[in-house]
C-alpha cells in the first residue's frame, strides 16, 4: 500500500471515529429519533454532502453505532468471563453487562431502549447481538447443563437456530439460557430506567440476589 494511501485511510478512519462520537454525543442531548447528518455535519463544520461519503443516510450511521455498542458490551463480558467455576463466570458474566449498561446508558437505551421510528435493524446487527447470549450459552456449556421438558413448538424454534450458534447444549438447556438473558437485561432496563426506584433501589442486593436465583433456573448450581 501506497503512503499516500495509508494516509487517505488512517485520515477516513479518523473522520469515521469523529463522526460516530459526535453522533453519541447527539444521542445523549436528543435522543436516537432526532439523530441527524446535517446536524452532526453542522458540529463537524462539515458540509452534509461530504459526510454522506462515509454514512450515506441516518439509518447507515444508526447501524455502525448500534453495532459499536452491541461489540463493546459484548466485549466487556467476554473479558468477564472468568472463574474457577460455572457460578462465578456467570456471576462475572451478568455483572459486566450492568455495568456496562451503567457506564453506558445512552448506548444500552440505544439497542435495548424503544424502537427508533422508522429504522429497521439489519442482519448486519446480528453478530455482535448475539455475543452476551453466545457467553451465557458457553457456561451453561461448561457446567454441564442438560435437557429438559419443553413445549413443543419452543423445542422447533430453538432447534432451528441451533446450527447458527457456535455452542452445542440440549434445547432445554438452550431454551432456559435465552429465559435468562431476557431476565437479565430485562432487570437491567428495570433500574436503568428507573422502574425499581421505591422498591429494590439501590439495586446492588437485588441484582446479586436475581443473578444467582437466575444460574439455579438455568441449572449452573
Amino acid at each position: 500500500m501506497s503512503a499516500g494511501r495509508t494516509a487517505r485511510d488512517k485520515a477516513r478512519h479518523e473522520l469515521t471515529r469523529e463522526i460516530k462520537d459526535e453522533a453519541r454525543r447527539q444521542l445523549a442531548t436528543d435522543g436516537a429519533h432526532q439523530l441527524s447528518l446535517r446536524a452532526v455535519a453542522r458540529s463537524l463544520g462539515m458540509v452534509s454532502s461530504a459526510l454522506y461519503r462515509y454514512f450515506p443516510s441516518r439509518d447507515d450511521l444508526l447501524t455502525a453505532l448500534i453495532i459499536d455498542a452491541y461489540d463493546a458490551l459484548g466485549a466487556a463480558v467476554e473479558r468477564a468471563d472468568r472463574g474457577d467455576t460455572p457460578v462465578e463466570r456467570w456471576r462475572g458474566a451478568c455483572t459486566a453487562v450492568r455495568e456496562w449498561a451503567l457506564a453506558h446508558r445512552h448506548e444500552y437505551a440505544l439497542i435495548y431502549g424503544s424502537p427508533i421510528p422508522g429504522y429497521q435493524a439489519p442482519q448486519d446487527t446480528v453478530a455482535a447481538a448475539v455475543r452476551v447470549p453466545i457467553v451465557l450459552l458457553g457456561i451453561a456449556a461448561a457446567a454441564g447443563v442438560g435437557d429438559s421438558e419443553i413445549p413443543a413448538v419452543l423445542r422447533g424454534q430453538f432447534d432451528a437456530i441451533a446450527d447458527a450458534v457456535p455452542v452445542t447444549v440440549p434445547t432445554g438447556a438452550f431454551a432456559r439460557v435465552v429465559l435468562a438473558w431476557t431476565q437479565l437485561f430485562g432487570m437491567v432496563s428495570f433500574e436503568l430506567f428507573g422502574q425499581l426506584v421505591g422498591s429494590a433501589d439501590p439495586a446492588d442486593a437485588f441484582f446479586g440476589f436475581a443473578v444467582d436465583r437466575m444460574a439455579e433456573q438455568v441449572g449452573i448450581v
